[in-house]
């Protein structure tokens, strides 16, 4: 979808308290600093920004990586991505080229920009077969790509860098600078999202000088909090930026104190913020220099977000590639898998039908190394927590016994951080049929017409309810399912499907059926039906869910291992489990592993 779509979707309601915000990174220059990155970006949107921008090295210099990390954005961070172009060393093929790879990847925002002049040289030069400025790159994008891409462009309160001197722009060069911006924006630029600044009138009178030569597209305050003395210092350096006197003062004496000038910028961030909003304007796009705190703590403050309290329009985060954006149901299966899931299904064309329709026309991919690799920090968290010496199947039943009461926070069947809301609500349940041998690796509990905006299982906003069948599904041994299978015939609304490594299967559903295990009732709305349980995905799920026996755990040990030859003998064994209680008034699926 389009940044201007989303923001005047957002805007539209007369509600002044309806303020949009965003986040823009940059690339890192290491391994460790992408992992790291992303970790801090998941936490970020997981408030629901209204798009996400990551930036282009001069020069191209970080091209390749660029496009990596916005396709990630895109598909398996899952928020609305705007990716900076510029025109520095960029030959025209290669610029289309970046364009070409992002609308493959399903997105549709760029930051149309001339760039800073390359490392090492004072200006800008036009490279041979290259565009000279942005007003050349804003109309190539529109000729070639017509109406497909929504371009954004770069507005400068205080005048371009190039044309302050001595601290100020003259009265010429600044009108010079916004007659060029209206240019920017008839050729088809949708919105300006501005330089950073710290005089909160400069920017005032910059909006207001625009309106006056008739520039109407929404105008974004771009905010960079201060994080570090230096680090200010250096970039307000750089782009000639004014300070007032007061924020000098006020830094002086603290700024050999990281800590004290980082509170005092989430201060300015909160007050410069609260007089933007009040002049009318409610889109705030913040500089996060690739730092999660302040940023969040500066909308913390505002209102806009809750620390504690996440909304999820779905109970999957839905990808915001433009070929995905009516996806509207999911088997359950990958529920702590959600990246996975987007890998194997990046080349569906079924949509917005999902699984809901002929789940046997849909093909997953097959199984990459994708499946198996971890950030270098949850890596690290895996082998603290679960490569231990493992004498026995009980040290194995211990290690997801004690996950599911929350001791560990990292789980090799699972993506997420630690516990789930939802599953606190249980966890003590599973905790004790993980002590008997059903090592649980997905669940949700049972429920019955919950608010949709409740903290532990709501989705969807405000105003409607939401129900879930109780669904368990873990590893066990064949003996423990045969009794599992016995205990479920006097347990008639019970649902089973069981598979091993080798697909042998045993099950009580039939392979055409598709269990609705999640629905939402909402206000003029059809009911939403967006998680399911179908026999189908579970076989394709058991190659994923068994593979990690060997190649996310097992694998952690050294080769010769016993502990490593202990899960090697567990994955060819066991069974692969799938429950539903399709009585979620009156059912309880625990019921059935007591007395086993």
């Amino acid at each position: 979808m389009k940044v201007i779509e989303k923001i005047l979707e957002a805007t539209a309601a007369n509600d002044a308290s309806r303020v949009v915000f965003s986040f823009e990174f940059f690339p890192p220059k290491t391994e460790d600093g992408v992992d790291n990155l992303f970790e801090k970006m998941e936490r970020m949107v997981a408030h629901n920004p209204t798009f996400c921008d990551i930036t282009w090295g001069a020069g191209g210099s970080t091209a390749d990586l660029t496009l990596e990390i916005a396709n990630r954005m895109q598909n398996m961070v899952c928020v609305e991505t705007m990716m900076h172009l510029t025109c520095t060393n960029m030959p025209v093929d290669q610029i289309d080229h970046a364009l070409a790879t992002i609308k493959s990847n399903g997105i549709q925002n760029v930051l149309a920009l001339r760039g800073d002049p390359p490392h090492g040289q004072d200006k800008f030069v036009q490279v041979e077969g290259g565009f000279a400025c942005a007003l050349d790159l804003v109309n190539h994008i529109r000729s070639k790509y017509e109406d497909y891409f929504g371009i954004t462009v770069a507005g400068y309160p205080e005048g371009h860098p190039e044309v302050i001197h001595d601290g100020v722009a003259s009265p010429e060069a600044y009108a010079s600078e916004l007659a060029y911006l209206k240019k920017k924006v008839d050729a088809g630029g949708e919105v300006i999202v501005t330089q950073l600044f710290y005089d909160t009138d400069i920017f005032l009178k910059f909006v207001n000088d625009c309106r006056q030569i008739g520039i109407t597209c929404p105008i974004v305050p771009g905010i960079m909090p201060i994080n570090n003395y230096k680090g200010f210092i250096r970039m307000t350096g750089f782009c000639k930026t004014k300070i007032p006197h007061e924020i000098m003062a006020a830094l002086e004496p603290i700024k050999d104190n990281e800590e004290a000038v980082r509170a005092y910028g989430i201060h300015l961030g909160t007050e410069m913020c609260k007089k933007i909003m009040a002049s009318g304007i409610r889109t705030l796009h913040l500089y996060t220099l690739n730092m999660d705190k302040t940023a969040l703590a500066i909308l913390a403050n505002l209102g806009l977000i809750e620390e504690s309290r996440i909304s999820r329009s779905l109970p999957w985060r839905r990808p915001a590639n433009v070929h995905r954006v009516k996806e509207d149901v999911r088997p359950i299966f990958w529920a702590n898998r959600p990246k996975s899931y987007i890998s194997r299904t990046i080349g569906w064309d079924q949509y917005p039908h999902g699984r809901w329709g002929d789940s046997r026309n849909a093909s997953y991919g097959t199984l990459s190394d994708y499946q198996f690799m971890r950030p270098r920090s949850r890596n690290k968290k895996l082998n603290e927590e679960w490569v231990v010496p493992l004498n026995n199947i009980e040290d194995i039943y211990e290690k997801f016994m004690k996950f599911c009461l929350g001791n560990l926070k990292s789980n090799p069947w699972s993506e997420l951080d630690g516990l789930q809301p939802e599953t606190r609500i249980i966890n003590e349940q599973l905790g004790l049929i993980n002590s008997k041998g059903y090592l649980t690796i997905n669940s949700q509990p049972a429920v019955n017409g919950a608010k949709s905006d409740s903290p532990s299982v709501g989705w969807g906003g405000s105003g409607g309810y939401v129900y879930q069948k109780e669904y368990l599904e873990f590893f066990c041994s064949p003996e423990k399912l045969n009794a599992l299978v016995d205990k479920c015939k006097v347990f008639p609304l019970v649902t089973y499907m069981a598979v091993n490594k080798e697909g042998n299967l045993i099950s009580n559903v039939m392979k055409s059926e598709v269990n609705a295990v999640t629905w939402g009732v909402f206000p003029a709305k059809e009911i939403i039906q967006p998680t399911v349980v179908d026999l189908s995905s579970f076989i394709v799920w058991k190659d994923e869910a068994f593979e990690i026996w060997s190649r996310g755990w097992a694998t952690l040990y050294p080769e010769a291992d016993p502990s490593r030859k202990l899960l090697e003998e567990v994955q060819s064994s066991y069974y692969l489990v799938s429950l539903v209680d399709n009585d979620y008034i009156h059912g309880d699926l625990f019921a059935v592993f007591r007395d086993i």
